[in-house]
């Protein structure tokens, strides 16, 4: 990819502390040896490529999956991530009921959600209550404004032969632009059957409140108490969670009586460590202050996010964002903590002696706008390459700085790809986003149970 881009990037990863054992150590280093086996292969580039750039001319970060673990299972409100979390797809593919052109039975056709669905592009990143708005409106609005559709609810008898030739012409245009409509329209019929069926608003406000620190145990039992969905998975994975926002709350047999306050069997709570292992070792705890009277015990602080400043969603439930949504904006303003995320450049640079190059040291790609910008050439068949990202925000190509690039080990979800999406427009960079799958909810939990860890004590 650098290669055909023509790229040259800063190489940064994500630097993990490890408890010292082997399993541990060699977990913790696999972003730093696949940022370097990248290294050494671009590296390579500046002496086989003509014209390979000999600095710096774009950034690539390199994080997994344990960067953001609350992002694979809390519920995220778009309407692309409730299609594949809420939805009976095959990967991308819906299959719905439509009318037989020769007037039998009704067909099954199958449709894709992708970027060739100009509703699907519209709709995809849009809160799931603003999608089923919109698709309402755009449904009412061909129905009362199209000839075709006028014409059809006109007595056949009061139709002229050139309104019956109007209506021929015009019909096929109109039945594919109808047949979109209703596919989205039944989707979105779907998600809110099941949000309303399975109490998800109410579920899905929990889950945020323990994210942004707003309720604690407290809360979460009242909840447990008063919340009568029987799905296991949801309540599995509002206790993953709570595990993260709090994890003290899980240690000795404090984890087996909240998973049965839960309705959970004793099972869960091995995939709850399977997921809290992800994490690697345990973060000392900060001594408890001692001594005077008026020190008084201050309430733990288990917030996992902090609500961003200047923005105000327009709807509930909006509120959460992925972590890599601040290391972007990080990235953008070079304010990345040298500690957590170490830059190979840097370190090269250091060790030869030469001056590191540019890029990615004076923010928004050095207010440089790139001569050259080469065309995406990677596909994807979810529509979710970065050619699609660039051509459906709302940016002048011509003038966006330098590239993003980010890769996860270990899956990257649905909401890291809205923010990319976002951000591409915000940022005015192209962001990059690649990972070994995109995991929906379901597809996570299900690793997460097959997790084997034979010598982690678990």
């Amino acid at each position: 990819m650098f290669a055909s881009f023509q790229e040259f990037p800063n190489v940064r990863y994500r630097v993990k502390p490890t408890d010292g054992s082997v399993e541990t150590t060699f977990r913790e280093l696999v972003p730093k040896k696949l940022a370097l086996a990248i290294w050494e292969y671009i590296k390579s580039y500046q002496h086989t490529i003509p014209n390979f750039p000999q600095s710096e001319t774009c950034e690539l970060l390199i994080v997994d999956r344990s960067v953001d673990l609350v992002a694979p299972v809390i519920h995220e409100w778009t309407y692309d991530a409730m299609c594949h979390d809420l939805v009976d797809l095959d990967g991308n593919k819906y299959t719905m009921e439509v009318p037989n052109k020769s007037g039998g039975a009704p067909e099954r056709k199958d449709f894709l959600l992708e970027d060739h669905d100009p509703v699907w592009l519209e709709m995809r990143h849009l809160h799931i209550a603003d999608a089923s708005e919109r698709l309402s409106d755009k449904m009412d609005t061909l129905m009362s404004t199209n000839k075709v559709a006028q014409l059809q609810q006109k007595d056949k008898s009061e139709l002229s032969t050139r309104d019956i030739q109007q209506m021929v012409q015009a019909m096929p245009a109109f039945n594919e632009q109808k047949e979109k409509l209703s596919l989205h329209v039944e989707i979105a019929g779907k998600i809110n059957k099941v949000i309303a069926e399975e109490g998800l608003r109410d579920l899905g406000q929990i889950e945020q409140d323990l994210v942004f620190g707003d309720a604690g145990n407290k809360e979460l039992l009242e909840f447990l108490e008063e919340y009568e969905d029987h799905n296991v998975e949801n309540r599995l994975r509002l206790m993953m969670i709570y595990a993260l926002a709090d994890p003290e709350k899980f240690e000795g047999d404090q984890g087996a009586k909240l998973m049965e306050l839960a309705d959970l069997t004793p099972q869960s709570m091995i995939f709850i460590n399977n997921m809290r292992l992800l994490e690697g070792p345990p973060k000392p705890k900060k001594p408890e202050p001692s001594g005077g009277f008026l020190k008084g015990k201050k309430k733990a602080n288990t917030a996992l996010r902090k609500d961003k400043q200047g923005e105000e969603e327009t709807w509930a439930l909006f509120r959460f964002f992925p972590v890599l949504e601040e290391l972007l904006e990080k990235i953008d303003k070079n304010q990345m903590p040298k500690d957590e995320y170490e830059c190979i450049n840097e370190s090269e640079s250091s060790s030869s002696g030469r001056p590191s190059g540019p890029g990615g040291r004076t923010g928004r790609g050095g207010g440089q706008i790139r001569s050259r910008r080469k065309a995406a050439q990677t596909k994807s068949d979810d529509g979710h390459s970065s050619d699609s990202v660039v051509k459906n925000a709302t940016v002048d190509l011509k003038h966006l700085g330098q590239r993003i690039f980010v890769f996860i080990i270990g899956g990257a979800t649905r909401s890291e790809l809205r923010i990319c999406h976002k951000l591409t427009a915000k940022l005015k960079r192209e962001i990059v986003l690649g990972s070994t799958s995109i995991d929906d909810p379901p597809n996570y939990i299900t690793k997460v149970k097959m997790l084997s860890f034979s010598g982690y004590g678990c």
